[in-house]
């Protein structure tokens, strides 16, 4: 094909159509679009841009393929989309897999000379690659749920975390008890098993945001991601779980130190999503929710011996909450056996040599000053240790 047959074959993808907002894509199409003068500088740009992510175009163009979300996609999440749909698929797949597989000289022809030419994989299938990615869709995700698997939510709209917490289930000795019925659920879900919405509760410092944040990279290659709401955010969950809903990857909505107060609005709109709005539940969201209070509401004396005619019933109201929880886990502050356990494993993982006795006389003192054990503070104490600064 000639330059412009490849620009009029780029310009009339309709599946595939977001692909043209993407910066390899954009470059690709001013180079095929440009004017001979200016070839060499549209074709350098867009080189520039291919090979910051490697010098293959070939495996650039898949890699952007397969993790496009495309009309196909959204309309049958993975599965047959319909005749029509189904058959532009094949189609714009026969052109892509031929556009991959070009070199420089096959897309513009009198390209200088001086510009390097690219690798390509002559026998690419863009058709097998694809339709294996589409079986295993559950688990790969698409768009940037295939790209990342922990994200916020910033006014409205889902923001990939690039950087995540590597944190690792491994890594967090002493509360396994605790974390197991966490996984299980957690597993129940990905197997699309009933599940229910999990309280962490607990004192400070033993590990329930980590234990949330370990299962979420523990589990992302089986399909699961992780979404972290604020309270004041509770609002926007419920539209959140409406466009999640046909997606076939499995969520998790974090809620991380959550309270309120009596009078928070925050509490009813988090009571409707749990439970007792018209809208069913979402197969594929749970809420996972950590907590220093039980009852995850302030209360003071005063809304005890206040003026209130009903106080039972507004007291049932404020614990009907956690309630809603279908699975409420306890994080205690640890005992000294258990704390010793954390302490040996901890300088076990990082490396610290030194006698027990000595472990556990020091870091009983640190945790002493430090306010009370946990597990986090076994970790500084750890983390000081292998820095070699003097505790």
């Amino acid at each position: 094909m000639q330059r412009m047959e490849w620009l009029a074959r780029l310009d009339a993808l309709v599946v595939f159509r977001n692909l043209l907002n993407t910066p390899l894509l954009r470059a690709l199409r001013a180079a095929l679009a440009a004017e001979e003068w200016d070839l060499g500088g549209t074709v350098a740009a867009f080189e520039a841009t291919l090979f910051a992510q490697g010098t293959n175009w070939t495996d650039a163009l898949l890699d952007a393929v397969l993790e496009d979300e495309n009309l196909c996609l959204r309309t049958a999440a993975g599965g047959d989309a319909g005749p029509v749909l189904e058959k532009a698929l094949t189609g714009e797949l026969d052109f892509l897999q031929a556009l991959g597989r070009a070199g420089l000289d096959d897309l513009c022809h009198g390209a200088p000379e001086y510009l390097p030419r690219w690798e390509v994989t002559p026998d690419a299938d863009f058709h097998a690659a694809y339709e294996a990615r589409r079986a295993a869709v559950g688990q790969k995700g698409y768009g940037i749920f295939a790209r990342h698997h922990v994200f916020t939510l910033e006014d409205g709209h889902l923001t990939p975390v690039r950087y995540p917490d590597p944190q690792r289930l491994s890594e967090l000795p002493g509360y396994e008890r605790e974390r197991e019925k966490v996984i299980a659920n957690t597993r129940a879900l990905l197997e699309g098993k009933p599940t229910n919405n999990v309280l962490l509760y607990g004192d400070a410092g033993t590990g329930k945001s980590s234990t949330v944040k370990a299962i979420a990279n523990e589990f992302a290659p089986d399909g699961l991601r992780l979404i972290e709401v604020k309270k004041n955010q509770l609002y926007q969950i419920p539209a959140l779980m409406d466009d999640l809903a046909k997606n076939p990857l499995k969520f998790i909505l974090f809620i991380d130190d959550l309270s309120f107060a009596a009078n928070d609005d925050n509490f009813a709109a988090l009571k409707a999503i749990l439970e007792g709005s018209v809208g069913g539940r979402s197969h594929n969201v749970v809420v996972y929710a950590t907590s220093n209070r039980r009852h995850l509401v302030k209360e003071s004396m005063s809304d005890r011996s206040g003026d209130d005619l009903h106080a039972s019933d507004t007291r049932q109201e404020l614990m009907s909450l956690a309630a809603r929880f279908g699975l409420t886990v306890t994080f205690q502050q640890p005992d000294k056996e258990r704390f010793d356990a954390i302490l040996l494993e901890l300088a076990r993982q990082y490396g610290v040599q030194m006698p027990s006795d000595q472990l556990f006389i020091k870091g009983a003192a640190f945790a002493l000053r430090a306010g009370g054990r946990s597990p986090r503070v076994a970790k500084q104490f750890i983390e000081m240790l292998a820095g070699g600064v003097k505790v």
